[in-house]
């Protein structure tokens, strides 16, 4: 005899099944358990319970409650620039561990993180935005080309990311995590549409940009993936942990795939660029949150 208990949970099994974000959550609710896909596509469970974490990412008194849009940027470089927009815009700043981080309430609510380089400080800067009510991230970093169809200058906007660093695997999630969808269709529209030339497709992650080897290099760009950088991968697996929005626009700051590494960073044309960039996506944050009122 099957139980009352046991229909609900059928139920709510076929209607929750259509959609593999709430399926997380599912497992979690149901069964306490997180659902993990292996490279081999086998699925398994790890027994986590929530109660068993030390620390959880929480909103403490005072700090901010999150109402719209954040862009975080991820690399130190642009952190003058960062500062200049937060001023022109009349930011308010708030403390976010040894980050920036500023909310604005014109034309609506909307934010401004960063820097946070690396997964490990990317990934603690998220956790913290997703606990003051962040839905929608858009991540701006730099990227390594591995193909010669990107150059130095272009965008790219992460689907998915090969992950080679230690900190996205704490966050078992079911299949491969993946940019959000409907965010990076408008990053490509908002960016093309300011005359860039922008590339969609998988990139690679690593904690380790002085091991990027020849053989690797050249191994994932005749596979077609297009960049490399340091944080893709754990935020794309943190947003979907925490079923979140988040999607990425990387600015190619270097070519990895000729025989020698030619760097492209470290001039002003690129930093200017970068700036220009930067207000081009809050300026995109604007315009959607003023669409959504």
């Amino acid at each position: 005899m099957y139980s009352v208990g046991f229909f609900a949970f059928k139920e709510r099994l076929s209607a929750e099944l259509t959609s593999r974000k709430s399926l997380n959550a599912l497992y979690v609710h149901f069964f306490n358990v997180y659902p993990v896909r292996s490279a081999s596509k086998h699925l398994s469970f790890v027994i986590v319970s929530m109660n068993d974490v030390l620390i959880n990412p929480a909103r403490h008194a005072g700090e901010p409650q999150l109402e719209g849009p954040c862009l975080f940027f991820v690399n130190p470089g642009e952190t003058r620039s960062a500062l200049q927009e937060a001023k022109e815009r009349g930011g308010k700043k708030h403390f976010l561990f040894h980050s920036n981080f500023f909310a604005f309430t014109q034309p609506a609510p909307f934010y401004l993180a960063g820097p946070a380089m690396g997964a490990p400080m990317a990934v603690l800067t998220l956790e913290k935005l997703i606990a003051l009510g962040a839905q929608q991230i858009i991540v701006y970093g730099w990227c390594g080309s591995l193909h010669s169809s990107v150059k130095t200058g272009d965008i790219v906007l992460p689907t998915s990311s090969i992950s080679e660093e230690g900190t996205s695997a704490h966050y078992p999630v079911v299949g491969k995590s993946e940019a959000d969808a409907d965010l990076r269709q408008k990053l490509f529209d908002t960016l093309e549409a300011s005359g860039h030339t922008v590339h969609s497709g998988p990139i690679w992650t690593t904690d380790a940009p002085y091991r990027e080897t020849r053989s690797k290099i050249k191994e994932y760009g005749d596979r077609g993936i297009l960049a490399v950088d340091m944080e893709f991968s754990a935020l794309s697996h943190v947003a979907a942990f925490r079923q979140v929005q988040l999607a990425a626009a990387m600015l190619v700051s270097d070519e990895l795939w000729h025989k020698s590494w030619q760097p492209g960073f470290q001039g002003k044309k690129f930093r200017k660029l970068s700036k220009t960039i930067m207000k081009t996506l809050l300026n995109g944050l604007c315009e959607d949150v003023v669409m959504a009122c």
